[in-house]
This record gives C-alpha cells, structure tokens and sequence, in this order.
C-alpha cells in the first residue's frame, strides 16, 4: 500500500505537540498590529491547543502527526 500524503496546507498550520495534542497559532497576528490593543497582541503570541471539534478534522489531514 502506498504512503498516504499529508495536505500540506494543514501541515503548515498545525504542529503535533508532545503529548499528541495538535496546536496551532492564534489568529489575528500578521498585520495591522497598531490598531490592536497591547493585551491583545501579548495573548496571541505562542500556539494553544486547537478546538475538540477540530482535531478529528485535522489528524485526518496530516496522518503521520
């Protein structure tokens, strides 16, 4: 049986945390960070683990994480 190809849309955007979680990086980040408040910005750094309802979705789309 052939490999299964991971999309790599959703490998760009999840990574696979160490205890199998998969996580990803707040949204809301990449422009127009003047109009956005300072607390808003601290919270939205780093990643978080994505929504329950998500993450069956998501180990589909990479089947090797």
């Amino acid at each position: 049986m052939p490999k299964m190809k991971t999309k790599k849309a959703a490998a760009k955007r999840y990574k696979v945390s160490g205890s199998g979680k998969i996580v990803a990086a707040h949204a809301h980040r990449s422009h127009l960070l003047s109009n956005k408040g300072r607390k808003k910005k601290r919270q939205s750094r780093g990643v978080e683990p994505i929504d329950v309802t998500k993450q069956k979705q998501a180990k589909k789309l990479l089947p090797y994480a």
